[in-house]
């Protein structure tokens, strides 16, 4: 907290809007939208045991995954809190195989959002760190239609705002508005709201820690082979199976996240749109960087909603390192 100030999430956001006069108040109202989506879904993950929310759900989703019962139950409170405000035109989401344009029956409104309602969901039933990922953009079409998949394809440079939520041994929320850097919230469920606990958040040049699934290490290239040779020497393996939650550690702490594409997944196992790009966005406003191993993560062209990509992510000297690493590895290939 900033001295003895309790500064809520609601109250600093209107803050940084002072900053530019020009602003309407509309994001600030999505931003707190989704805030409140998140602490309905922290309640039911403290109890989830309780809850009957643990398990599978019975259906496979669009990406060909099993879900889980909190994946669809998250799903379902980002759609309800959202949908119906106003403020957004369209939201599209890892459990969706189509955008959910808003009808004008609610007044489709600016602004898009997409998001992976419940990042890390197989580490559910083990009460492991799971998450929730969201990025905004100002929509394409015009105003006053419901949105449409055009809106939703955006680089992720043209994100307006972009943040995560982990729910571990305290809920925080992080975000970024692209200036101003990236700051993050620990709910207190004392008064049941989010207060200001990580203002301007620098990620280390270089971290202490690299994630990696090294259980995937014969299906990579040779070039992230050698990266990860390398790392062993300098660094602690620390991978939790939960993108937010290697995430956020290697924010706050310093280190490298790296999904590689290999044999069995050669575009890449995460999402472009709700999971590289937000968390890219929130990378480069505390400092580090994001990298699909050759070109910036906010910078790749999305031709599909649920697109995948390579990643890597994190403390900016160790993303150049592998940036460095993976052409000399392909110069000498060739």
């Amino acid at each position: 907290m900033r001295g003895s100030r309790l500064v809520t999430i609601e109250s600093f956001i209107i803050e940084q809007e002072r900053l530019f006069p020009e602003a309407t108040g509309e994001l600030t109202n999505v931003l707190y939208d989704v805030a409140l989506a998140a602490k309905v879904i922290s309640s039911y993950v403290r109890r989830a045991g309780l809850a009957a929310v643990l398990g599978r759900a019975g259906a496979v989703n669009v990406q060909g995954e099993e879900q889980q019962k909190l994946d669809v139950l998250a799903n379902e409170v980002m759609k309800h809190v959202i949908q119906k405000t106003g403020r957004v035109c369209v939201t599209a989401s890892e459990e969706d195989e189509e955008p959910v344009p808003v009808t004008v029956e609610h007044r489709p409104g600016k602004y898009v959002l997409l998001f992976d309602p419940l990042d890390g969901s197989s580490n559910i039933d083990v009460n492991a760190s799971i998450g929730t990922i969201f990025s905004i953009h100002k929509r394409m079409t015009p105003e006053g239609t419901p949105g449409t998949l055009e809106d939703c394809l955006q680089v992720g440079r043209s994100q307006v705002a972009a943040g995560y939520v982990i729910y571990g041994s305290s809920t925080i929320l992080v975000y970024s508005s692209g200036v101003g850097g990236a700051h993050g919230f620990t709910l207190d469920p004392r008064i049941g709201e989010f207060l200001l606990s990580h203002p301007n958040i620098v990620s280390p040049k270089s971290g202490t820690y690299y994630s990696v699934n090294e259980s995937n290490y014969d299906r990579w290239s040779d070039g992230y082979r050698e990266v990860v040779r390398v790392f062993k020497s300098k660094k602690n393996a620390r991978y939790i199976g939960s993108l937010v939650a290697d995430f956020h550690r290697n924010l706050i702490a310093g280190g490298i996240f790296m999904y590689p594409a290999d044999k069995k997944s050669p575009q890449g196992k995460l999402r472009l749109l709700y999971e590289a790009a937000p968390l890219a966005f929130i990378a480069e406003a505390a400092g580090g960087a994001a990298t699909d191993g050759e070109r910036p993560i906010l910078d790749l062209e999305p031709a599909a909603l649920h697109q995948r990509t390579p990643l890597v992510i994190g403390s900016a000297e160790d993303v150049a390192f592998v940036q460095k690493t993976l052409a000399k590895a392909t110069a000498g290939a060739a």
